[in-house]
């Protein structure tokens, strides 16, 4: 699934935390969407994609630039 488009991959997330709510609960759910999250982030700043350093600046309000 390496060229699938993001409603596809916005499918595929759905329905894991579809099954992770029916076998954990809500806070099971909860757990898994936010380590996910964190993961993503990690990933997109080890691949470059994105700058945590520019972005915590500018959520501390800091002049990005």
């Amino acid at each position: 699934m390496t060229g699938a488009s993001p409603t596809v991959w916005g499918a595929v997330a759905g329905a894991v935390l579809a099954l992770t709510a029916l076998a954990f609960g809500f806070w099971g759910m909860v757990l898994v969407a936010a380590l996910g999250a964190i993961g993503g982030l990690v990933g997109a700043a080890v691949s470059g994609r994105i700058n945590l350093r520019a972005a915590v600046d500018a959520a501390r309000g800091r002049r990005v630039g």
